[in-house]
């Protein structure tokens, strides 16, 4: 595959041969979700949404967790599953470890080859794939005796190295693994098991730092790596907590992913791959039940240029998929409240409490709820402090060349990028802090690794618009609230 404009045009598409559950599922809800009206209401999901259920659908619910055993919980189970607000926690086994064939991408990395193939386990095949390394018979060496070793005669990228893989394979099953990676035990057993739900095409491990975490980056890395998304699963689903997942480790159904990667992209390749699934109609599941050890890059130049170079994948992406990879999210009435929060004058915060206490009132005569006011200013609280969240980031992260051309010509702007600075740092210090048991990264540190991964992306994404000649990247986008019908 040599790209194409738009992701639409891509494999991919056709959908799930079958979204029938299995018998014996097993679902819980999302421990984000919130029930009102004695749990006849249910707020959450990806992207959040209320969801009315009937009768029956509050009966199997009431402890939390139900069963797949008729048509009554198959239809309530995937419903709750396909807008992420339950999630499967048992049932079935899914496919085996001998539906799956390994394929390894690698150039010149012959020790973490060796590495990761002592830690895959057992699986159906393995495929290495050398993308034009110095010394082949090197790494035909590290892959060993049970690898099938496949050559490119010149360097393609990683994009292709997989896509040759993924052509050799002849399992239902691919799971793409980086030559920086090690599996921990049993990673592959929780991955596997998501696949006994049929409409789901790619399910992702957690990536967590590779041991041992030295150095004040490595210790940032350990809690706050672009590539881990965190303790709790998800349903995989653009604009929401979880709209992506890294291809340093990934399980896909082959039969789903079609021709695989495009390989005219060399940065975020694997979220282009997310999108196409998704707009295809399949379903895809973060799963950090199942871990896998990345070996980050800690060195300052290094680590610096690879942030950047995320932050230039954000102009192909949102021409090939409008509006799916929008810096920010916000309703008019969030974007309203953070804006005036920003300013910080008593009269402007004031302000803000009128239009949270307007939106509150207009909302509360759309839901069919027994309290509405109540319902309506959890939702409106909600969305205006994830609004404040994100323009905090913004100022310092997406928009930061806006923020210093601000502080140039204005000391109240000064004043309030600095604060702005601090005080999202030791928020996102104290929200990380506890993501790796192995580390406790110092306040400082953190926030000074916090800024620069936030001046490089920032940097990769201004660079990457105007590479492009598009605003795309650049330009937010606004939400809705999703009522679902009964359930």
């Amino acid at each position: 595959m040599h790209g194409t404009p738009v992701g639409d045009e891509h494999a991919g598409e056709q959908g799930p041969a079958s979204t029938v559950l299995p018998e014996g599922l097993r679902v819980a809800l999302d421990r984000r979700t919130r029930s009102v009206d004695d749990g006849a209401v249910l707020l959450g999901g990806a992207p959040p949404r209320m969801l009315r259920l009937a009768r029956a659908g509050r009966d199997l619910l009431a402890p939390g967790a139900f069963t797949v055993d008729g048509p009554t919980s198959r239809a309530l189970a995937r419903r709750l599953l396909d807008v992420g607000i339950a999630h499967p926690v048992g049932g079935p086994a899914g496919p085996g470890p001998d539906a799956v064939t390994v394929v390894v991408p690698v150039k010149d990395r012959v020790d973490g080859l060796a590495r990761l193939v002592a830690a895959v386990g057992e699986v159906g095949a393995l495929v290495v794939v050398d993308d034009g390394s110095a010394d082949p018979a090197a790494i035909r060496a590290a892959a060993g005796p049970r690898a099938r070793v496949l050559r490119h005669g010149r360097s393609r990228g990683a994009s292709a190295a997989r896509n040759t893989g993924l052509r050799a394979a002849s399992t239902p099953l691919v799971a793409f693994l980086d030559s920086d990676v090690v599996p921990e035990p049993g990673w592959l057993a929780p991955l596997l098991a998501v696949f006994a739900d049929p409409a789901v095409a790619l399910a992702a491990p957690r990536i967590v730092a590779l041991a041992p975490v030295v150095g004040w980056l490595g210790r940032y890395e350990a809690v706050h790596s672009s590539l881990d998304l965190g303790p709790d699963p998800a349903l995989v689903v653009p604009r929401s907590r979880v709209a992506y997942v890294p291809s340093a480790a990934v399980v896909v159904r082959r039969e789903a992913v079609g021709d695989g990667f495009d390989e005219a992209m060399h940065v975020a390749e694997d979220v282009d791959l997310v999108l196409r699934l998704h707009a295809g109609g399949h379903r895809l599941r973060y799963v950090p039940d199942a871990r896998v050890a990345h070996d980050h890059r800690t060195t300052l130049r290094a680590w610096w240029w690879r942030k950047a170079q995320y932050g230039t994948g954000a102009a192909p992406l949102a021409l090939r998929h409008h509006g799916a990879v929008p810096p920010m999210v916000l309703s008019p009435t969030s974007a309203a409240v953070a804006a005036l929060a920003l300013v910080g004058r008593p009269w402007a915060l004031a302000a803000a409490g009128v239009v949270g206490a307007v939106a509150v009132e207009r909302l509360s005569r759309r839901l069919d709820v027994r309290r509405p006011r109540t319902t309506a200013a959890r939702l409106v609280g909600l969305g205006a402090l994830g609004a404040v969240s994100q323009t905090a980031d913004a100022v310092t992260r997406h928009y930061w060349p806006l923020s210093l051309a601000a502080c140039a010509v204005s000391r109240r702007a000064r004043r309030r990028v600095l604060a702005v600075a601090l005080a999202e740092g030791a928020v996102d210090w104290w929200r990380h802090r506890g993501r790796d048991a192995r580390v406790r990264p110092d306040p400082v540190s953190h926030l000074l690794a916090h800024r620069l991964d936030d001046l490089a992306y920032g940097a990769g994404l201004w660079w990457g618009a105007a590479a492009h000649r598009t605003a795309a990247p650049l330009l937010p986008s606004g939400p809705a609230l999703r009522v679902g019908p009964n359930g």
